[in-house]
C-alpha cells in the first residue's frame, strides 16, 4: 500500500507539472553550497530535487563559485557528468563562463534568476544554449507602462525615483514611453532614500496636481512615502516596482498599494497542488523553489521529447510551451519568456494579490 501511495503521488506530480514520462534524464542544478547567496541556491536544489523524484530524473549538483573563471570549471563537470540539461545559475559570472563549452556540448542552460540583457544578447550572437526563465530587464518597465497608459491615461500622473541607477533608469524609460504616446507627467522628480519622513515630498506632489504617483525605490521608500500622503490626508495613488516584492518591515507597508511583480507562485492554481505536497514533506515552496522546479520540468520534458523525436534539445525548447507549476512556459526566438511574467497586484495588508479593478 505505502508503494502505491508514492507512485499515486509520483505519477500526480508528474501529471501536475506536466513532465513527460520518459524518464532517465540527467540535470545538472548549478547553485551556490556556501557563501552569501547560498540560501537562494538551496532553494533551487530543493525544487529540482523534489520535481526529480517526480519524473524519475537523475540530479547532479555542481557547486556555483559566483566568477567567471569558475564558469569553465563549471562547464567541465558538467560534461563530465553527462548532463542533458543545466539549470540554476543564479550568477551570471559563472552562467557566461560555462555557456561557450555547455553549447559546443549540446547542453542548454536554464537560468532562474540571471535578468543581464547584455549576457543574453551575447548568447544569441554566439549561438549559446542560454533559455530564460527569469524575466529580463525590459519586462517590469513594459508592463509598468501597460499599466500607466492601461489604467492612468486620463490621471494626473507624477514620476519619482530614489536616484539609484536602477530607480533613474527605470524611470527614464517609463517617461520616455509615455510621452511618446503624448502622456506627459505633471511632476517628475528625485527624491532622496532611506528617510524616515517624505512629508515635503508628499506635500509637492499635491501641489503639482498629482493623483497617481510611480515610485522608481525600494520597500522602504514607498512605505515611507504612503504612509505620510495618508497621514497629510492627501489622496495618492501609489505605484512601485519590482522592489516592493520584499519584507514587510521595519515598517508595514500601507493596504493600497500598487505594484507590477512576479505573483507569489504558490498561490496560482497550477502550483497549488505541487505545494502542498512540498509542505507535506516539510518543504516551503518559497522563494526559488517553484521557478526551479518549472525549469527541471522543462528540462526533463525537453529531453525526453528530444530523444523521442531525434532532436536537438535547443530546437525543442524553442518550439512548444511547457505546462508548469508557475504556469504555461513558452520561449521566444530570443530565448526570452514569451509572455510578461510580471502582473498588477495590490497590497492586501498581508500580502499581494490581484485587485479587484483597475489601478484607480
Amino acid at each position: 500500500m505505502n508503494f502505491c501511495r508514492s507512485l499515486g503521488l509520483s505519477l500526480a506530480l508528474v501529471l501536475t507539472a506536466g513532465t513527460s514520462l520518459a524518464f532517465g534524464q540527467t540535470i545538472g542544478v548549478v547553485v551556490p553550497r556556501s557563501g552569501t547567496f547560498s540560501a537562494l541556491g538551496e532553494q533551487i536544489l530543493n525544487g529540482a530535487n523534489f520535481q526529480a523524484e517526480a519524473s524519475e530524473s537523475t540530479i547532479v549538483t555542481i557547486d556555483d563559485p559566483c566568477s567567471a573563471d569558475g564558469g569553465g570549471t563549471v562547464a567541465e563537470q558538467l560534461i563530465g557528468a553527462k548532463v542533458d540539461a543545466a539549470i540554476g545559475f543564479l550568477c551570471s559570472e559563472t552562467l557566461e563562463g560555462a555557456l561557450p563549452a555547455l553549447s559546443a556540448a549540446g547542453i542548454p542552460a536554464i537560468t532562474t534568476s540571471v535578468r543581464s540583457q547584455i549576457l543574453m544578447e551575447d548568447a544569441l550572437k554566439h549561438g549559446w544554449l542560454l533559455y530564460r526563465l527569469a524575466p529580463s530587464d525590459r519586462a517590469e518597465a513594459a508592463k509598468l507602462v501597460d499599466v500607466i497608459l492601461g489604467d492612468w491615461a486620463e490621471k494626473p500622473v507624477a514620476l519619482i525615483d530614489d536616484g539609484t541607477l536602477h530607480g533613474r533608469e527605470l524611470v527614464d524609460t517609463i517617461r520616455n514611453a509615455l510621452e511618446e504616446k503624448g502622456l506627459k507627467p505633471v511632476f517628475v522628480d528625485t527624491y532622496r532614500p532611506g528617510q524616515e519622513q517624505q512629508v515635503a515630498l508628499v506635500r509637492r506632489l499635491a501641489r503639482a496636481g498629482a493623483t497617481h504617483v510611480f515610485v522608481g525605490g525600494d520597500r522602504s521608500d514607498i512605505t515611507v512615502i504612503a504612509r505620510d500622503a495618508a497621514a497629510e490626508k492627501i489622496a495618492l495613488t501609489v505605484l512601485g516596482g519590482d522592489a516592493l516584492n520584499a519584507a514587510n518591515r521595519p515598517l508595514p507597508l500601507n493596504y493600497g498599494v500598487y505594484a507590477v511583480t512576479v505573483p507569489d507562485y504558490q498561490t496560482l492554481p497550477d502550483a497549488l497542488e505541487v505545494a502542498k505536497a512540498m509542505r507535506a514533506k516539510g518543504l516551503e515552496p518559497e522563494g526559488y523553489v517553484l521557478p526551479a522546479y518549472a525549469a527541471a520540468t522543462i528540462a526533463a520534458e525537453a529531453v525526453g521529447i528530444a530523444r523521442s523525436e531525434n532532436k536537438p534539445i535547443g530546437e525543442v525548447l524553442l518550439s512548444r510551451a511547457f505546462n508548469t507549476v508557475i504556469g504555461p512556459v513558452r520561449f521566444n526566438e530570443k530565448h526570452e519568456l514569451a509572455d510578461n511574467p510580471y502582473r498588477l497586484l495590490l497590497w492586501r495588508g498581508d500580502a499581494f494579490a490581484p485587485p479587484p479593478t483597475s489601478a484607480d
